[in-house]
């Protein structure tokens, strides 16, 4: 099957409030379906030491950093590092006890401890950057541009975990996995879980966080289950993703990431799918509103993770805010 055949045409996308520029199609290096992830290796920056997948791109320009999402990993940035790398070398993390980076020392997994971590990887490297983060890796974002704005050039958040606190089982990839998290009454589940074969438990996350799961190619699915089935092989792995959701969840509570979107000042580009079924798109023009600089590009029929499921369009949007701010056009009203 052809990469087009994967791909079909979307309906044009939504853009609100103000227009979000979109660079020219023609200045992006054509999509390669089959593109491994990028080369990785352990990083200590800011007295944080992170496993990185490095994207080279112009030596003389602003760098790109990218944070996944909860139980995420930077091969989630994999197509978009690459669409971007004429503009901008990249960087994408994982996060504290995700992906391939080992835990703190304090096993501390709160969103203000990956938001520590993360900014002290930051002030290390000494330069602003471009940031960009998707779900938990946005909000995490989100805090570290308003805590040291002098660090972030300009943030992207796509479908960034928003305070959303209804109650809504669509949100996990299994019904079980509620079940599961019950101290005593939670074991048979859990068991269940775990007798999932590797590549059923990746349909399931391309059910959950696709708008359209048919996009999802079949050698993508294979990369997705060999990495759970290295994250099974790490012993912190269930715990770092299980108290990272609680954390998150907990922190939804209060007003914080409300207050942090208010004080960011970098020009900020809110991309949303409105099929998402993890953070509600009803969410995304109280962002944009929240911010001072943001504009919103909504994505009909696309779901939580635009940048694997919709690449091109988000690589255009987030090229088409480099060059608007890069030519002081990002204030023009749409």
């Amino acid at each position: 099957m052809s990469s087009a055949a994967l791909r079909p045409v979307r309906p044009p996308v939504t853009r609100v409030p103000g227009t979000v520029p979109l660079a020219d199609a023609a200045s992006l290096p054509p999509l390669d379906p089959y593109r491994r992830p990028w080369p990785g290796r352990e990083v200590t920056s800011g007295g944080v030491t992170l496993h990185i997948r490095e994207t080279a791109g112009p030596e003389d320009g602003t760098d790109a950093v990218y944070v996944h999402g909860l139980s995420g990993s930077a091969t989630n940035w994999t197509d978009l590092a690459g669409l971007l790398a004429l503009r901008a070398a990249g960087t994408a993390v994982d996060l504290p006890g995700f992906g391939l980076s080992r835990p703190l020392a304090s096993r501390d997994y709160s969103p203000a401890a990956h938001a520590d971590a993360l900014l002290c990887f930051l002030a290390g490297r000494g330069r602003p950057v471009h940031l960009l983060g998707n779900s938990l890796g946005g909000a995490i974002c989100l805090v570290v541009a308003a805590r040291r704005p002098e660090l972030v050039k300009t943030l992207t958040l796509v479908s960034p975990a928003m305070p959303d606190r209804r109650p809504d089982p669509r949100r996990m990839s299994d019904p079980r996995m509620a079940l599961a998290m019950v101290p005593g009454l939670g074991r048979r589940a859990r068991a269940q879980l775990a007798a999932a074969s590797p590549r059923t438990r990746a349909e399931q996350v391309v059910r959950l966080c696709f708008g359209d799961p048919s996009l999802a190619p079949g050698h993508r699915l294979d990369e997705a289950a060999a990495e759970i089935v290295a994250r099974g092989r790490q012993e912190w792995a269930a715990e770092a993703a299980t108290r990272t959701a609680l954390g998150m969840f907990a922190s939804w509570a209060g007003r914080g990431l409300w207050t942090a979107a208010a004080r960011v000042t970098a020009p900020t580009l809110v991309i949303w799918g409105d099929k998402d079924r993890l953070v509600a798109p009803r969410l995304a023009a109280r962002t944009v509103r929240s911010l001072r600089r943001g504009k919103l590009l909504m994505l009909p029929g696309v779901g939580h993770i635009a940048q694997i499921e919709a690449p091109e369009v988000v690589a255009r949007a987030v090229a088409g805010m480099w060059d608007a701010v890069a030519t002081q056009r990002w204030e023009d009203p749409g």
